[in-house]
């Protein structure tokens, strides 16, 4: 069922062109961009999303400058996290300008087109605060979307 359940996500968003969007944002800056994307499931998108947050290794960045889009297709919800060194530099007003960006797309129906464009304009902001140094830059997280979930029941 869990290989059925992926295979119906993946045709929701298109794979390939998320991660080629992490790379290319990420080609630019330390910060890292990650992509979590859930089955449906009842209670709050948010605490779930700062799970993942934990679980994926967000906070365990050099520069705690790691941003995760959780998205849940079925639902068309969504939570965009910052760790605290990005949003130091970018306050909530960058989170909310975000979010109504993404939400515009996702009224849509158009998951790979909002994930697209937010995650160019988190790699700018990332490249802004966190310019991309190649003496020194690793590739901290991995650029793949995440598809696992631990909640707790």
């Amino acid at each position: 069922m869990l290989a059925a359940g992926r295979r119906k996500l993946l045709k929701t968003i298109d794979q390939g062109r998320v991660v080629a969007a992490i790379r290319e944002a990420e080609r630019r800056t330390s910060g890292e961009v990650r992509v979590s994307v859930s089955p449906f499931f009842w209670g709050s998108v948010r605490r779930v999303a700062e799970r993942a947050f934990e679980r994926m290794g967000m906070t365990a960045t050099k520069e705690r400058n790691g941003i995760l889009f959780f998205i849940v297709p079925a639902r068309r919800r969504f939570t965009v996290l910052g760790d605290e060194g990005i949003h130091a530099r970018v306050g909530q007003d960058f989170w909310e300008a975000l979010a109504v960006a993404l939400s515009e797309h996702f009224r849509k129906g158009e998951f790979t087109e909002g994930l697209v464009r937010a995650i160019e304009g988190a790699g700018e902001k990332l490249a802004e605060h966190f310019p991309y140094d190649a003496a020194s830059d690793v590739n901290e997280l991995s650029d793949e979307i995440d598809f696992s979930h631990s909640r707790k029941k």
